[in-house]
């Protein structure tokens, strides 16, 4: 037999008639914890403040049957093991016991002798039921813990290889004239975005790779293209506009950066399908793709170049505004209206600081996200 704990054995008799639930609790109160009930009220109370081992009943009860407790006995202690008592003459009764979920049913009149062996087995039944159920839990907690930690080791991978793309992103700007912290601007102004539009962690980190790794392409486009300090020919531009697919085919069998790519490869496409490479319009342009054409449309207008100076904010926006629905998908325009001004100026400052090598740009955004919130809270 099952070695169950003392403080587990308990047992409850249920029967209307006090001379027989006496007996019964006189001969069981030797080996069980036994506590007393006369009627299906008084059980379920007992019930609710006690778990119960194993519950004997009469099948008849005060306006009631056994039958009538196992609903309650489900909800409220569902290991609790039920053994029916029922008349010998009543041979219906078994049959409904057993269908409602009894253990065992003892027919009247029996030995005192046999009962105490039934109900020896239905403690041994709720031992059953307790170990698995310690087992369930004790594996969930494990599950739990070995989650974390593989979540605490997948992190720390991704930021190995976020260090690294950051590398190969500042080598790669030495080639371009981009204006100085463009790559960390269209990131964290990116990542900005997403949080106002509520993105999932998942697209987060996508809409973060895929800004950081936009122009990665630009390694398949000739110096003499892409450092060229005059306008391009059309020959010249359409090697210039086949930088989104060279990126696209760098990442694509990277699985860690599969959703980074669809940015990479759409990150010049409109709204209306007037952009390139494949024509794509509306919806069908990834969400994290058409959130960084707003942003990378903005650093353009607001950041000084050699041959010009950079626009005001108001300028800005109403430049995003007017080409809402053409360029850009007119919801992320309305995001980027309702994000106050002093963030993206926050945002633009720090990008020409000296860089914190140990900072991520996802904790950069969220900890100016969280400082906003409570400034608005006090305020």
């Amino acid at each position: 037999m099952f070695d169950i704990d003392e403080s587990e054995k308990n047992l409850l008799i249920i029967d209307q008639d006090e001379t027989k639930r006496k007996i019964l609790t006189s001969f069981f109160s030797s080996k069980y914890n036994c506590d007393e009930a006369d009627s299906l009220n008084t059980a379920v109370d007992k019930i609710r403040g006690k778990e119960y081992s194993v519950i004997l009943t009469a099948f008849s009860l005060s306006s009631a049957n056994a039958i009538d407790l196992m609903p309650y006995l489900q909800e409220l202690s569902p290991r609790t093991i039920p053994v029916f008592i029922s008349d010998s003459d009543l041979a219906g009764n078994t049959v409904r016991a057993f269908r409602a979920g009894a253990f065992e049913v003892i027919q009247k009149p029996f030995e005192l002798k046999k009962a105490d062996i039934v109900i020896e087995k239905a403690f041994g039944k709720f031992e059953i039921r307790s170990l698995k159920d310690r087992y369930q839990y004790h594996l969930e907690e494990l599950v739990a813990e070995r989650t974390v930690e593989l979540d605490k080791a997948l992190e720390e991978v991704e930021n190995s290889y976020r260090s690294t793309l950051k590398a190969l992103v500042q080598a790669l700007e030495t080639r371009d004239f981009e204006t100085h912290g463009h790559s960390e601007r269209v990131v964290t102004f990116s990542l900005r975005l997403g949080y106002e539009l509520g993105l999932e962690k998942e697209a987060m980190r996508d809409l973060e790779l895929g800004a950081l790794l936009h122009d990665i392409g630009k390694i398949g486009v000739p110096d003499a293209v892409l450092r060229k300090p005059a306008k391009l020919n059309e020959d010249e531009w359409a090697k210039m506009k086949l930088h989104p697919q060279h990126g696209q085919k760098i990442l694509r069998n990277i699985p860690f950066l599969e959703g980074a790519s669809r940015i990479v490869a759409q990150h010049h496409e409109r709204w209306d399908g007037g952009g390139y490479p494949f024509g794509l319009r509306g919806e069908d342009i990834d969400i994290g793709a058409r959130i960084f054409a707003v942003v990378d449309a903005f650093d353009a207008m607001v950041s000084d170049r050699v041959y010009r100076k950079g626009c005001s904010y108001q300028d800005a926006l109403e430049e995003l505004e007017r080409c809402a629905g053409t360029q850009f998908d007119p919801m992320i325009v309305e995001a980027f209206k309702a994000i106050p001004k002093d963030d993206w100026e926050i945002l633009r400052q720090r990008s020409l600081m000296e860089k914190q090598e140990n900072s991520s740009f996802q904790t950069v955004v969220s900890e100016l996200v969280y400082s906003r919130q409570q400034f608005e809270m006090v305020h």
